[in-house]
This record gives structure tokens, C-alpha cells and sequence, in this order.
């Protein structure tokens, strides 16, 4: 077996993987395994933006306070504070590469900030509605350019490497990662001082989110095998504006459209928001989606309707080209019709137990971005808040990684053995992993999703905890493929999601049951799963 060595593995390509790659560049060498396409990541798909304070009008202590308010109790207020003040010094950092910002017409250099739902004040820093594919774009561009820096994509990790697994003596540490070489079907091993989770999120373990192909929850999983503590996972977030058209895959209407004053609007045409929350279409994300949920129900009707026929074409086209030209791909003239639009899984506030500077209980292992559960989101996340966090703790992380830096000699000293495929063979029953995965995210839409009642928990625990056994065997019995590994995560992680859901006895945040539909502040803020290492075997309590 091929065994890569290097001083630093970044694992995941999108805004935390790169800025962590980045700043670690001047430290050792970093390899950046990207389990597809190099520009394949939940940031490319970013349109709204990043939010941080930059209008004089505005202050930390107003943002600090906006996404504690989102947040519901659960955010830990230090690393609120510590991120959100770092805004202004990381949005720098991005200019410095090279990313631009949109600026007011005729006001100089002034920012044309946009406001989203939660916010009291217009910080969202834009390019154009297609954010996220800007930076992206730019620092793929930096990333090229650096001898230090290797680019690995279609490399897919299979699981981290641990001296605890190894038998090695001493503490367990992390020292790599078995990987999958998407391309050839060659499994290899990097050896590295510190690895850097930065896998983003999993909203393919829904049969509905926002969220591309490449968000199967592998980091969250890979780290619970490791016996890592997962932490709030019930806590996910429904994009409550996807555009509502079979052929529309995963389209976002960004939050901004209602910023710049869009209204959400029923089938009868009536804007409904200020039934269910004073700020109307521009509460928090987890107060809309409920009330669209509610609303089409209610009413039998297969969608709701974002109106944003106040605006010119001329302003629309400008504002938000990205999106206009798609609506009208579809049918849909902005200045003119209704976007009809649907809820769906958009974002996971919870994941690897993890402090602002990625460390976690497992030395040489860092997670940052939308992997980790650092306590800035608590129970909600504030929209823009997440490109926010990968900047600040890719910054961080890089600063705890250069301070903690083991010599690389000492870790290549640790024989890391050949991967063992036993008495596998090549499957010949790939439908049987199709059919699996669509009843996962199948399972997890009906019974695990935007309301939730003890019964459909529990019965989303029975069928999600055979369907692991099931992928378990099949596992063992055929040879790595991508597909399977997916498969395999995003079961483990539907497991994580239901778990803490059924610790909440509460409606919180994202998390709403009909069961228990109030908040109970005499009980635990968090939820926190701490499990033995291994994971196949611990599939959970009858």
C-alpha cells in the first residue's frame, strides 16, 4: 500500500479546507485531498455571503448579540465573541488573495452590505449571489500557485488513523488518514503530524436539502468511529427558500432576496410571515421554515411563494444575476412572477466537539468549518454566519497547529499497515446501494425533519439502526467504493441526528417537536454523544 507523507492533511477543499491550507503553507507541507473536484464544496454553492461588521452604523456587541438571540440559549458566548470580532481582520485576509467585494455605486470604497433574516443591521459582504464560487475560484487560484501546497482531488478519506488504534504506546493521537483514490480504486495512506477536518456538512443524508452531492457527513463520521464526542446534532437547519421545480436540483433562493425586501406569499397570494413572527419574512431561519411547513399543510398546497415583483428588472438583474437567470431558466421572471419555493436541509449547526482553533479531544486531529460543533451556532445559525466561522477558525486552527507542531520525523517512525479487504470482492449488487441510500434520507425527511413527535424518532431509530447492519455487511463483504463509503456516513450520522434528537426533551431552535413544544431551561443545553472507537459495532441502544 502507498503511504503519502506530508506535515499537514487537510481533508475537504471548500473556504476552511483552503484558508487552513493556506495559512499552514509557510509551516510544512500540506496536502488537500478533495474527495471530488477540487471546486466541489458546500462553499461554492454559497450565494448570500459572509457576514461581518464593517458599517460604522454597526458593532461586534450588535452582531455578538444577533447571533446569540438566533442562536436560542445554546451558543457558547466566548466563541461567539472571539469569531465575530475576527470578521473584519479575516475579510482583509480574503482581499489580500484577491477576492472582491461588491461596493456601492458612487460611494467609493463603501461595501454593499445586504441583510438577512436575524440580522439588525446590513453586513453581509457579497460577490454578486454567487459568493461562495468567487472565493473559491480565487483561492484554488492561490493554492495552485504554492509549491508547498499539493492538491489532491477524487481522494476520499475512509477513515482517520490513531496510534490509540495502532496499539501504539502513549496516548492515542491522530496521525493520517486511510484514503480511497476515487479514480484508480487504489486505497492509500497519508501520514501526517496534524490533520485538519474540514469536510463540511451532510445534507445528503435528507432526500431534500440545498446542499450539492458532496455533503455526506464523512468528517462527523469518520471522527464518532474514532470515539470523538459529536455534540447537537439535532440541531439542523431547513433552508426555508429552495426553488420548487423538478428539474431545479438543489437551487437556493438566498436569504438576500428577502433582505432586499422580498415577501413570502401562500397559494392564495396572502403574506402569511407576520402571523407567526413581528419580523415577518425576515425572522430567523428556523421561525420561517416551521411556518411554511405549517402553512402547506394547512392548506394542502405543495409550496409557498416568494414575491419579489416589487423590484425592477434592471435592479434584480444587478442584485441577484445568478439567480435571475436561473428563475428564468425555469420559467420564472422575478420582476414579474412568483417563485414558488420549499424548505429543505440546508445546514448542520452541530458536529465534532471542537473549540475556535479546531483542537478536539484527539491530539494531531483539528475540525473546523461546518464539521464542527464550536458553539457559535447553538441551536440556530445566523444566515452568513458559517463562511464567518471557516474563515475565523481556518485562522486559528492554523496558529494552534504551528505552536503544537510535532516533528514530522517521530510520526513517520509509525508504521501505519496495509489496508485489509479479507475475503471481499467486487459487488455486484449496486442497487442495493442505491436502495439503501434513498431510504436513509427517505427515513430522515418524513420522520426527522422540520416538526418532529417521539414516535417518528423512534421509529426512524429502528429502521435507520437495521439499515446500518445491513450497510455494515455489505461493507465487509464487498470492496471500497465511493459510493458505499458515502452510504456507510451518511447512516452513521442519520444515527447522530436521531440519537440527540430523542436527548432533547424540548422544542429549541431548529429542533421542534410536537411532543414537547416549549422550552425548558432546566434542562441541558447541549446534547453530547461520546461513544468507544469503532463505531461499526456500537449501533446504538434497543
Amino acid at each position: 500500500m502507498k503511504i503519502i507523507d506530508c506535515d499537514f492533511l487537510v481533508i475537504g477543499s471548500g473556504l476552511a479546507g483552503l484558508m487552513s491550507a493556506l495559512h499552514l503553507r509557510r509551516h510544512g507541507r500540506v496536502l488537500v485531498a478533495s474527495k471530488r473536484e477540487a471546486a466541489d464544496s458546500n462553499t461554492s454553492w454559497a450565494q448570500g455571503g459572509i457576514a461581518s461588521v464593517t458599517d460604522p452604523k454597526d458593532s461586534v456587541e450588535q452582531h455578538v448579540r444577533d447571533t446569540l438571540d438566533t442562536g436560542a440559549g445554546v451558543c457558547n458566548e466566548a466563541a461567539v465573541s472571539e469569531i465575530v470580532a475576527s470578521g473584519p481582520a479575516r475579510i482583509q485576509d480574503l482581499e489580500g488573495f484577491g477576492v472582491a467585494f461588491e461596493r456601492r455605486a458612487g460611494h467609493g470604497e463603501e461595501y454593499d452590505l445586504g441583510r438577512e433574516g436575524g440580522h439588525s443591521h446590513r453586513r453581509v459582504l457579497h460577490s454578486g449571489d454567487f459568493t461562495g464560487r468567487e472565493v473559491i475560484n480565487v483561492l484554488l487560484q492561490r493554492v495552485g500557485e504554492d509549491s508547498n501546497v499539493e492538491l489532491r482531488p477524487h481522494l476520499m478519506a475512509i477513515d482517520l488513523v490513531t496510534t490509540g488504534w495502532l496499539r501504539h504506546p502513549g496516548p492515542s493521537r491522530c496521525i493520517g488518514a486511510y484514503l480511497l483514490d476515487r479514480k484508480s480504486g487504489e486505497i492509500l495512506a497519508v501520514r501526517a503530524s496534524h490533520t485538519i477536518l474540514a469536510t463540511g456538512g451532510a445534507g445528503k443524508v435528507y432526500l431534500y436539502t440545498s446542499n450539492p452531492d458532496i455533503a455526506t457527513g464523512d468528517g462527523v463520521a469518520m471522527a464518532w468511529r474514532a470515539g470523538l464526542p459529536i455534540k447537537n446534532m439535532e440541531f439542523v437547519q431547513f433552508h426555508p427558500t429552495c426553488l420548487y421545480h423538478p428539474e431545479a436540483k438543489s437551487f437556493l433562493i438566498s436569504e438576500a432576496v428577502r433582505g432586499e425586501g422580498a415577501v413570502l406569499v401562500n397559494a392564495a397570494g396572502e403574506a402569511f410571515m407576520e402571523r407567526y413572527d413581528k419580523r415577518g419574512s425576515l425572522a430567523p431561519r428556523d421561525v420561517v421554515a416551521r411556518a411554511i411547513d405549517y402553512e402547506i399543510k394547512k392548506r394542502g398546497d405543495r409550496c409557498v411563494y416568494l414575491d419579489a415583483t416589487g423590484h425592477s428588472t434592471r435592479f434584480l438583474k444587478s442584485r441577484f444575476p445568478n439567480i435571475y437567470a436561473t428563475c428564468l431558466q425555469f420559467g420564472f421572471d422575478m420582476s414579474k412572477d412568483l417563485i414558488p419555493v420549499v424548505p429543505a436541509a440546508h445546514y448542520f449547526c452541530g458536529g465534532v466537539e471542537a473549540a475556535v482553533d479546531g483542537t478536539t479531544a484527539l491530539p494531531g486531529l483539528y475540525a473546523v468549518g461546518e464539521v464542527a460543533c464550536t458553539g457559535l451556532h447553538g441551536a440556530n445559525r445566523l444566515a452568513s454566519n458559517s463562511l464567518l466561522e471557516a474563515l475565523s477558525c481556518a485562522h486559528r486552527a492554523a496558529e494552534a497547529v504551528a505552536r503544537a507542531r510535532r516533528p514530522a520525523d517521530s510520526v513517520r517512525k509509525i508504521k501505519i499497515p496495509p489496508w485489509r479487504s479479507g475475503d471481499a470482492v467486487p459487488s455486484d449488487e449496486a442497487v442495493v446501494v442505491e436502495h439503501n441510500w434513498n431510504e436513509v434520507r427517505l427515513c430522515m425527511w418524513d420522520y426527522v425533519g422540520i416538526v418532529r413527535t417521539n414516535k417518528r424518532l423512534e421509529r426512524a431509530w429502528r429502521r435507520i439502526r437495521n439499515l446500518r447492519a445491513e450497510i455494515r455487511q455489505y461493507y465487509l463483504a464487498y470492496l471500497v467504493t465511493a459510493d458505499v463509503l458515502e452510504l456507510r456516513n451518511i447512516a452513521d450520522v442519520a444515527s447522530l441526528v436521531i440519537r440527540c434528537a430523542l436527548l432533547r426533551k424540548e422544542s429549541r431552535g431548529l429542533h421542534y417537536t410536537l411532543d414537547y413544544p416549549y422550552t425548558d431551561d432546566s434542562l441541558p443545553r447541549e446534547t453530547r454523544l461520546l461513544d468507544p472507537p469503532g463505531g461499526s459495532v456500537h449501533l446504538g441502544p434497543d
